[in-house]
């Protein structure tokens, strides 16, 4: 019983301090969010993000406005699993600031091994 309480006081102290470093840090999109979690916002851009000749709608481009504030978010976002998942082409998804002629897209942004144009 003794091996058993201090296991579960081990097990208490790793949940903590990983959930006070959670809270602490910050990632590419801020606090309490994550790439993969500002993904799914971009829903009405699946067909854009894999396609060059499909039209942009005004709901993605009114998201990509948004997180394009943030450059380093919005890089984060269209390199995350979920846009992975979706289909989403990086190389197609980074044109998509240009083709909702967003004109406080952060042009010449690296995203890893792509840039916005």
């Amino acid at each position: 019983m003794e091996g058993l309480m201090k296991l579960l006081c081990l097990v208490g102290f790793v949940v903590l301090v990983a959930g006070i470093h959670g809270v602490e840090s910050a990632g590419e999109c801020g606090r309490g969010t994550t790439p993969d979690n500002e993904a799914f916002k971009l829903a009405p851009c699946a067909s854009a993000a894999s396609d060059e000749d499909a039209n942009v709608s005004q709901s993605c481009c009114a998201q990509v406005k948004k997180l394009g504030q943030n450059p380093a978010c919005l890089c984060a976002v269209m390199l995350s699993n979920v846009a992975k998942m979706s289909g989403a082409n990086p190389e197609i998804a980074v044109t998509i600031p240009k083709r909702c002629n967003i004109a406080t897209r952060p042009v010449g942004y690296k995203c890893g091994p792509y840039t916005l144009p």
